[in-house]
């Protein structure tokens, strides 16, 4: 069982979190516990770290860290009383390594990936520990382990490490014996390299640390307890009648995971299908409520889409020359320039002619991106690049499109009927998105024409 960042919010909310945990231990189950920091913890540890990094005059760390005890401190004192003493004493020890990295941060003015990673991955250390002193308080067997000490082996890639084959063994071995007599409560988003150094899983990574810790113990299920009742058919910031979907496959779950539904991690779901493990969207908030069901589907739905989702915040790159026509290679050139500078590709779209190629990729990488790609424009391989900021990709996801005739034309006409211009579009060969881009303006209502025109909100028969 995962639990988010509001899951663990405050003393109330870790009270719910472990009522969940009393009741399914109380039934006979055997859990392991993966947290993430408290809410807004990681990214005030975001800031402190640029702020130690950047400032001439002495940055506010001793402030800080007084601010960070005094939290975790009386969210302790409200859980776990009889451990405040003993886990209050841990929790000083841990800040006090967090103000002397902070402080050296400082001293050099340099914050380097390593030291950012090793200070991040403070949120979760201190949650973790609380939400294990309150399980004891209960009378509940528990250890609160970091990522490192559950066996969690990752890449060298600070900030968006990618867990190690190897770990699953480690994991299995440490995490397996505490689970017949204990809940083991396990920091999510860390993990360390071979060599011990501490990494971090991007944003969001406690979802993948939860599917590494199933996938490791051969778990039954792993459950996502989060604040929203599952996955819905769409944004319900920007459409009125969502609806949970009971049921998504894995497929179908990691398309919309990638295309901005944030219940879901993207690197969650894989680990899980490597072994068939179901996972399962719960809400911390309304436990009794099913949730989403995820697992591999393997018989048709009468639902062909499932849902419609979105990106904000991403930037359109044309790239444009005759010389491209023909020419092997390009691609490659361009491709290996972005990769080299870090840029992520989210989308690819390619006219036939081979005179053009449509990129999106993350609005922060714009500048980045045409810098890299004036060598090409230098070179005289590519006459120009272009870029806009004004746009949303969107993705229509159903595993039950594949092979069903006309899903395209009924997104396009109706978004043609409604006046809302595609700018790109690109769908891959699962059949199981069709993705495209639309000015900023009209995303909203692209996004509600959709979810209409393929009645999203209407349950279907054999969900």
């Amino acid at each position: 069982m995962k639990f988010g960042g509001t899951s663990v919010g405050d003393a109330e909310c870790i009270r719910r979190t472990v009522d969940i945990l009393e009741r399914y231990h109380a039934e006979g189950h055997e859990m392991a516990v993966v947290v993430s920091a408290m809410s807004g913890v990681t990214d005030q540890l975001h800031a402190i770290a640029a702020e130690a990094e950047s400032s001439v005059e002495e940055p506010p760390i001793e402030a800080f860290i007084q601010a960070i005890r005094a939290k975790h401190m009386k969210t302790l004192e409200a859980v776990a009383p009889g451990q405040a003493a003993a886990v209050g004493s841990v929790i000083d020890d841990r800040l006090e390594n967090l103000d002397h990295i902070l402080t050296a941060v400082h001293a050099l003015h340099e914050l380097t990936r390593r030291s950012k990673d090793y200070i991040v991955s403070y949120g979760e250390r201190l949650s973790a520990l609380i939400v294990s002193a309150a399980l004891r308080e209960r009378g509940i067997s528990s250890s609160a382990l970091d990522g490192c000490e559950a066996g969690i082996l990752t890449t060298n890639k600070h900030g968006d490490a990618l867990v190690l084959p190897s770990s699953d063994p480690r994991i299995n071995s440490r995490i397996l014996p505490l689970l017949m007599n204990s809940v083991p409560v396990i920091t999510g988003y860390m993990g360390c390299t071979p060599e011990g150094i501490v990494t971090t899983l991007g944003r969001s990574g406690s979802d993948y640390s939860g599917a590494i810790v199933g996938r490791a113990i051969d778990a039954d299920e792993v459950w996502i307890w989060t604040d929203v009742d599952g996955v819905m058919t769409s944004d319900p910031r920007i459409i009125k009648n969502v609806r949970v979907l009971p049921y998504v496959s894995y497929r179908e779950a990691m398309e919309l995971s990638f295309f901005g539904a944030k219940v879901l991690h993207p690197k969650s779901i894989e680990p899980a299908m490597e072994k068939d493990i179901i996972v399962r969207v719960k809400n911390t908030f309304n436990p009794d409520y099913p949730g989403t069901i995820v697992r591999r589907q393997e018989h048709r739905e009468k639902r062909v889409v499932k849902a419609v989702t979105h990106i904000e915040r991403v930037a359109l790159v044309n790239i444009n020359g005759v010389q491209m026509i023909g020419r092997p290679g390009v691609a490659r050139e361009i491709f290996t320039a972005l990769g080299d500078a870090g840029i992520n590709v989210m989308m690819i779209s390619q006219a036939s002619s081979q005179a053009n190629i449509s990129l999106i990729i993350d609005e922060g990488n714009l500048a980045e991106a045409l810098e890299v790609l004036a060598a090409p424009v230098k070179s005289g391989i590519v006459r120009e690049v272009t870029s806009d900021r004004n746009v949303v990709a969107m993705a229509v996801v159903g595993a039950g499109m594949a092979g069903t005739p006309g899903i395209s034309g009924r997104i396009f006409t109706a978004l043609g009927k409604a006046g809302v211009n595609v700018m790109m579009i690109s769908q891959g060969s699962s059949e199981v998105n069709v993705s495209f881009v639309v000015r900023q303006d009209d995303s909203r209502r692209a996004l509600q024409l959709l979810h209409d025109e393929f009645r999203l909100s209407e349950a279907c028969d054999d969900e």
